[in-house]
């Protein structure tokens, strides 16, 4: 029998991040080049064009998450989680459209170039910073939170492989 060592909270954090960072990349592929589509291609307005590519990139991202990132958490239902993850998400868009709603009504700035650096660069990047904080306190929550399911199959083997402590830091 293999003996897993226990992971220090720093190590759990930089495990998490590692992973989130991976599906979101993903994600931001498809927001880029969906938005871009959408926006270049199709003639949609920014605002318009981003809110499709995040729609379709938040789904990917939602089943990379709980499947992959934070697959080692508690689960509290698909119900709950799905509809804190649109909501967490909604905020998260509404950042990145704050940001590109910025550059092109309030600076003037309508290129493609000033599109995807206020879009998908710092908005994107502001709300991914805010995504990932808010998806480990209100979604994939804690073993112990008084509303964590316990795991069961499959999903107790991931479960042991990382400790208790994972989602207080």
């Amino acid at each position: 029998m293999r003996h897993r060592q226990t992971r220090s909270p720093m190590q759990v954090l930089i495990h998490e991040m590692g992973k989130f960072g991976l599906v979101g990349g993903v994600c931001y592929a498809i927001d880029f080049l969906v938005s871009n589509l959408c926006h270049t291609l199709l003639g949609m307005g920014p605002l318009s064009a981003k809110t499709v590519s995040t729609v379709i990139a938040a789904t990917f991202s939602y089943i990379g998450n709980r499947q992959w990132s934070f697959n080692h958490r508690a689960r509290t239902g698909l119900r709950r989680e799905y509809t804190l993850f649109v909501i967490l998400n909604t905020v998260g868009l509404l950042i990145a459209l704050g940001c590109l709603g910025f550059a092109r009504y309030v600076l003037d700035l309508r290129g493609v170039l000033a599109f995807n650096l206020f879009g998908n660069v710092i908005g994107t990047g502001l709300g991914t910073v805010f995504r990932f904080w808010a998806y480990k306190k209100w979604v994939f929550l804690h073993p112990d939170h008084p509303k964590a399911v316990v795991n069961t199959g499959a999903d107790q083997e991931n479960h042991r492989s990382i400790p208790e402590h994972a989602g207080r830091i």
